[in-house]
């Protein structure tokens, strides 16, 4: 894998995720890691920086063009970004311009995700990414996510904590074959090359990596990888207003 050939993907780290309206939060040192990835990643020169921001369209959300929520937080607005894209559902896939379709015109076969929600739009961004065939490796520690409290039919009242949330998002995305879950400090020292981290390390327990073969869905054809993309999100499920 060349260095050059890798995008590191900032996701909607903005002020509006400091409002109370999220509650408890976890991985206090999120920010600083995202900081620190787009600090290196300009001089190394390790590849093109594109920033995400959500528009939510909801005039209530902290994130709504209108509030002050919705800007950038200070390491993220300094940044010299080679692309920023705004969206207002959960895949930066969906937004724009097209984040698709400037990777593909800047030859971009590698990508690493970070910011904020961890489960929620970054999450989403991987599982696509993953689908149109990336190679996709997520920052697991320069990204958070908030406590859940929800009323389900048939299910109840759930709460789970942020900290939980994140580690089911590390486990889908490393089992399901979507994406590798790295630490900022593993992606950094090993300048993005194709090998996983070592054997027994903190980061080798987060990161499986399966053949993918045994992953029908991820195919080969550009077709039927734009086809699994398509579905991965029905139209009912792009009209995410919560956030």
């Amino acid at each position: 894998m060349e260095r050059k050939n890798t995008a590191l993907i900032v996701i909607d780290v903005q002020k509006g995720f400091d409002h109370g309206v999220y509650g408890p939060t976890a991985n206090p040192h999120a920010e600083a890691n995202v900081s620190q990835l787009i600090d290196e990643w300009a001089e190394r020169r390790l590849g093109p920086l594109v920033v995400v921001r959500h528009d939510s369209p909801n005039p209530l959300s902290p994130l709504h063009p209108d509030c002050p929520g919705n800007e950038l937080k200070e390491a993220v607005a300094r940044a010299e970004a080679d692309l920023t894209i705004s969206k207002h559902v959960n895949s930066a896939f969906y937004g724009n311009p097209d984040l698709h379709a400037w990777l593909g015109r800047s030859r971009i076969e590698s990508l690493v995700l970070c910011g904020i929600q961890t489960n929620m739009c970054v999450e989403t961004t991987a599982r696509m990414a993953g689908n149109l065939g990336y190679d996709v490796t997520v920052a697991f520690d320069a990204t958070r996510t908030f406590d859940i409290d929800v009323e389900i039919p048939g299910l109840g009242r759930l709460r789970e904590s942020a900290e939980n949330l994140m580690r089911a998002t590390a486990m889908n995305l490393a089992a399901g074959g979507f994406a590798k879950v790295r630490t900022t400090a593993d992606i950094l020292s090993r300048q993005l090359t194709s090998q996983g981290p070592a054997a027994g390390s903190k980061e080798h327990a987060l990161f499986v990596r399966w053949p993918r073969s045994n992953f029908p869905f991820q195919s080969d054809s550009p077709a039927q990888r734009s086809f699994c993309a398509d579905k991965l999100l029905e139209p009912s499920d792009r009209t995410h207003t919560a956030i």
